[in-house]
């Protein structure tokens, strides 16, 4: 009673007074507060990277433990079968496990969630920011730039989807999908308006989205809406909102390469370059080939990249459970630029000699040196020995005779303890790149797509490509992308944008290498890494949305086949 009694009769003095009683609270930031304040609404555009995170190092969070999307491919095998540490051996080698109530790869939920978020902030940062015209327009370049990256995963994984642009359009429950050509624009509206009002460098703000990161985001946009319109012509799915005009694949193949020409540009001027060291690239957060990537800082902000790919010499509590295939190491050329082949007899009786230096950088392999050691991978060969698919539930060492190099740190030996923290590079200049070359090809100026490659592979230390039709020409792009790109998590969204998923993973086993040794001699056999046929049917090019999507949002319609 005597607390009633304290509180009335402060109300009482306050409205006799004409005091407020709408007092700030002091424990969590009010609306007023966060856009009356530029470092407030700072942090609030800070919390939204963390999006960049649910694909790092080429995976998806979304879909097991550090499940990397190059392990859907020929380019990368994990060692477990079971969900979770294992979801990818059982998406690639079982389709039926697609399905509208279990979509397998879904980040449709995930995604709104964030646009939603986005989209509050844009709203906001119009009718209540307390800031100049100029900041208004970098801020609300971020955010979109964030929100076309979102939008650009739904498009890869389910082709058609629902454009909100406004917080209005977040309360309707019949919003429909839009057509995939619109999908592509709008996402390719996003980053133009990004490129336009983004500086060219942050120079406070370091590992901030830029003008370089918001063209390099276009052109990769443009390339991929070309690709539907090249390669698609409606032969795998009868959705009305699926696929892309045939006519209009040249249009967006000179957008993609006004786009990537944008950021040629700006590395002209001096802000990008191919890096001399390629594997120092991904242990170097200030790699100048770098164009936009996520950087880390012990102890708080950490991965576990190196927990999940490192050789279990490095330390026996780690998973090491993604490793690189027979058939990825195979693409790696000679260093004289001819193509490795274990028909030839020089070839197969030292594999691992004479090759072409990104080979070095991506692949650990029998004999290599690594952390202070050589190690040995030979069946049979100890703690980083090779075991034969199958023959344990759980291993954690290669079942393919390989570790992964690339984007491990070679100095880092407690990341059991204390995590990784080296950047992880979403898009670098090589890449750019490939998309001029690949575009420049399909909008038929062939010799300077050939010149295009032929810079980045000069920069690498081998030859120029010996291509001189169109065909050719994309077998060479093809090759540089899987040996440039290699488990960065490019493989799978390349060969379903050229529509030859269902050709390159289907009805297929994947394979590795035993090394054993007879007497004085290593003798290298081909084996199957997978214990059962990878499994990609064309319906797979456009996966289904979550039902309970479909149920929650009455207008939106399941993709036509699912």
């Amino acid at each position: 009673m005597k607390t009633i009694k304290i509180k009335i009769l402060l109300l009482v003095t306050c409205m006799m007074s004409a005091c407020s009683i709408d007092l700030v609270p002091t424990d969590r930031y009010t609306e007023d507060v966060i856009w009356d304040n530029e470092k407030s609404i700072e942090l609030y555009i800070n919390g939204m990277y963390a999006e960049f995170r649910n694909f790092e190092f080429g995976r998806l969070s979304f879909i097991g433990n550090d499940n990397a999307s190059d392990a859907l491919t020929d380019l990368m095998k994990y060692t477990s079968n079971s969900a979770g540490r294992g979801t990818v051996n059982v998406l690639a080698t079982d389709a039926s496990r697609y399905t509208a109530t279990s979509p397998g790869i879904a980040y449709w939920t995930s995604a709104y969630n964030r646009i939603r978020r986005i989209n509050e902030f844009l709203y906001s940062l119009k009718t209540h920011a307390k800031i100049s015209v100029e900041q208004q327009q970098m801020y609300e370049a971020e955010a979109r730039f964030i929100r076309g990256y979102v939008y650009t995963w739904l498009a890869r994984i389910n082709g058609s989807f629902v454009i909100i642009d406004n917080i209005e359009q977040h309360a309707s429950i019949y919003s429909e999908r839009s057509s995939e050509d619109e999908c592509w624009n709008f996402i390719a509206n996003d980053f133009a308006f990004a490129a336009e009002h983004l500086p060219r460098e942050q120079s406070v703000n370091i590992g901030k989205v830029t003008k370089g990161a918001a063209f390099a985001m276009l052109a990769r946009t443009w390339l991929y809406a070309a690709s539907i319109a090249e390669f698609d012509k409606k032969l795998y799915n009868s959705d009305t909102k699926t696929g892309v005009d045939a006519a209009k694949a040249k249009t967006y193949y000179e957008n993609a390469i006004a786009a990537a020409q944008s950021v040629v540009d700006l590395a002209d001027g001096g802000l990008y370059d191919l890096d001399s060291n390629y594997e120092s690239i991904f242990t170097n957060s200030k790699s100048k080939e770098s164009i936009f990537r996520i950087d880390y800082v012990g102890p708080l902000i950490t991965h576990q990249y190196d927990f999940g790919f490192a050789p279990p010499g490095d330390a026996p509590e780690g998973l090491t459970y993604g490793m690189p295939t027979a058939e990825l190491v195979d693409e790696f050329e000679m260093a004289d630029g001819s193509k490795f082949s274990w028909a030839n007899p020089v070839h197969a009786a030292n594999p691992y000699a004479n090759r072409e230096p990104r080979f070095y950088a991506t692949i650990l392999y029998n004999g290599a040196n690594w952390k202070g050691r050589v190690l040995d991978i030979t069946d049979g060969g100890g703690v980083d020995g090779f075991v034969q698919a199958g023959s344990i539930s759980e291993p954690k060492n290669t079942i393919t005779g390989y570790y992964p190099k690339k984007m491990l740190d070679p100095k880092n030996t407690s990341f059991v303890q204390n995590r990784s923290t080296q950047s992880w590079h979403e898009i670098r200049y090589a890449e750019v790149l490939l998309i001029l070359s690949e575009a420049q090809l399909f909008a038929d100026r062939l010799a300077e797509s050939k010149a295009t490659l032929n810079k980045l592979r000069t920069k690498r230390g081998v030859p120029g490509v010996n291509a001189n039709t169109k065909d050719q020409l994309f077998a060479a792009l093809q090759h540089e992308r899987i040996v440039e790109l290699a488990l960065e998590g490019h493989r799978y969204w390349d060969l379903r944008r050229w529509r030859l998923a269902h050709v390159k993973l289907n009805n297929v086993r994947f394979t590795g290498h035993r090394v054993s040794r007879q007497g004085s001699s290593v003798v290298y056999t081909t084996v199957s890494c997978d214990t059962k046929d990878r499994e990609f049917i064309g319906r797979m090019y456009y996966l289904p949305i979550p039902l309970a999507e479909t149920q929650r949002n009455e207008g939106v319609k399941q993709i036509h086949g699912w």
